[in-house]
């Protein structure tokens, strides 16, 4: 009878398996967003980004990079939306700089737009998201910050720039994907830090 009993039950175990399955797909696809790219094209840096050069360096023009075994923080960010959506930072930036030059910061002294580092430096990162993306509220709440969002923080006195990943840990904060000295790696630091600010890519 219970041999019997277990044949009956086959058919429903599989549909329930089945089911599983195809949920599990559902929500893979569903969340193949624009955001999801961006953490996949950060999270394939990680182990090939091993190291941190902030050194100003000549680069070619548009999309222009440093070696990808070296970088800073904005780095991440701009390899990461480069590979993602073939957003390039650096033309981006530039062009928003050399049109809007007054609007940026002045922190360095510079009289004119520099395609080889505006980008590559967060306080400019910062302008151009504001001007650019989508600007979103900095609180404290897990659920607020979604995979692919971009948030600016101060480590110290040292302007900062990460990626939210779409992964959390056991407190459900979302790891962050940076370069904060020692290479790309996926950590989870989110609230460590004093966040200063919360942008979102248009899709």
């Amino acid at each position: 009878m219970k041999q019997f009993t277990s044949l009956l039950l086959l058919p429903f175990l599989y549909i329930l398996v089945a089911h599983g399955q195809q949920n599990t797909e559902n929500k893979a696809l569903r969340s193949n967003s624009t955001g999801t790219k961006i953490v996949n094209a950060a999270k394939s840096q990680i182990g090939k980004t091993t190291g941190y050069d902030p050194a100003y360096r000549k680069i070619p023009y548009p999309m222009g990079d440093i070696p990808i075994e070296q970088g800073v923080c904005t780095d991440v960010v701009i390899r990461a939306l480069r590979d993602a959506l073939n957003y390039d930072l650096q033309k981006e930036v530039y062009l928003d700089m050399r049109n809007n030059f007054s609007k940026y910061p002045t922190t360095w002294g510079l009289k004119r737009a520099d395609r080889n580092i505006d980008h590559r430096r967060v306080p400019n990162l910062m302008t151009f998201l504001k001007r650019k993306a989508t600007s979103l509220p900095i609180t404290k709440i897990p659920t607020d910050y979604k995979p692919g969002d971009l948030v600016t923080c101060k480590v110290g006195t040292r302007p900062h720039i990460m990626i939210i990943s779409d992964r959390a840990g056991a407190d459900g904060i979302p790891l962050i994907i940076h370069n904060i000295g020692n290479g790309a790696k996926e950590e989870p630091s989110l609230f460590s830090f004093k966040l200063t600010g919360h942008y979102r890519m248009k899709p």
